[in-house]
Formats: structure tokens, sequence, C-alpha cells
């Protein structure tokens, strides 16, 4: 009884809390990052912070968004409106991510292809973000009509893809075996298990 008090009441918060709000706060932190980066603030290397930075909270708002079904089912917490805006503000953030490694870091544009080709953890990361691009374009009420509810659900999907990539791209992309980036994998893999599992509440045959 004390869980189902404690989500409703949450619930209760949530519905007060406008969806909008993740948009108007969620270039504080990239502003905030670049402005240290441009005053010392991100150490030796401010440009591969910034790019790690970036790509971390992408990675981390992917998750999030993951998460959403997997609480709503099993923990009772409505957080299904904010879906949408976590995965848009996901998505920018990985064009900042990529912005980032792009312009600052590579710097040398005929370098670029032979890298993504070269490197596993960028092919990798390529992919994820060519899966969140379709994703992207559509997710407005639009594209949900044109689509209809089964297509447009079907080609979100692409979502699953998408944040597994982003895990990959991040255990490979660091150097050794790192508690962090395993975590990562490991919550979405988890996530993705939970989707599998029977609805709360519903007995077994």
């Amino acid at each position: 009884m004390a869980r189902i008090s404690v989500s409703q009441h949450i619930n209760d918060v949530v519905r007060r809390v406008p969806a909008g709000l993740l948009y108007i706060l969620a270039p504080l932190p990239a502003i905030w990052w670049f402005y240290q980066g441009l005053t010392g603030g991100l150490g030796p290397e401010p440009i591969r912070s910034l790019e790690h930075l970036y790509g971390e909270l992408a990675l981390q708002l992917l998750i999030a968004g993951l998460a959403v079904t997997p609480l709503r089912r099993f923990a009772g917490l409505n957080l299904l409106k904010f879906r949408r805006a976590l995965g848009l503000v996901a998505f920018g953030y990985v064009v900042l991510h990529l912005t980032v490694w792009l312009v600052l870091d590579m710097g040398v544009w005929s370098r670029i292809w032979a890298d993504i080709v070269k490197r596993p953890y960028i092919t990798i990361g390529m992919a994820g973000l060519a899966a969140l691009l379709p994703l992207a374009v559509t997710s407005n009420n639009l594209s949900l009509r044109r689509l209809g509810p089964v297509r447009w659900r079907g080609l979100h999907r692409l979502t699953y893809l998408a944040v597994l990539l982003g895990g990959a791209h991040y255990v490979m992309l660091v150097k050794g075996w790192q508690i962090e980036p395993i975590l990562y994998l490991g919550l979405i893999l988890a996530l993705l298990a939970a989707r599998l599992l029977p609805r709360r509440g519903r007995v077994a045959a």
C-alpha cells in the first residue's frame, strides 16, 4: 500500500509539471559547459571534456526515456508525457556531441570519413545517430496522423536500437574496462529485458 500511495503522490505532482519545461531547461547544461570550456573550467582538454559531457547526458536522457514504460508498468509511475521531450532533447545533445567532434576535435574534414570507417566505436555511434534521426523527424502529431498509430509505434521502436548502440559506443570509446560505461550498458539491457516481463498484477498461467 505504501508503494501505491507514493506512486500516486508522485503522479499528482507530475500532472502539474508541463512537459515543455524540459525544453526550457535543456539548453542550460550545454551553455554552462561550453562557458566552462572557454574559461578553463573543463581541465587541460576542454574539447574532449565537452564532447564527453554532451554525449553522456544524451545517453542518460535516452535511458530516462527508455525507463518510462517499465516505471509505469512495474512502479505505477506515469511519466509518459515527458517521453517525447526526453527523446528530442537527447537527440539535441547527440547533435552537440557530434558537432564538437566534427568541428572542434577533428577539424580536418578529410579525416572524418576515414575515422568513421576505421574506428568501430565511431561507426557504432554514427549508426546510433542514424537510428535516432527518423525518430526526431517524426516526433510530432502531424507525423503520427500521417503514419498512423501502428506504423508510427513500429518506427519508434528504433529507440531500442539507438540507445543500445549508444551504450555500446560508450563502452568501446573508453580505454580499458571502466565501470561507468558498463553500468550504463547493463542498465540499458535491464530496461529492454523488463519489457519482456509480464505486466504488474498479471497472474502467470
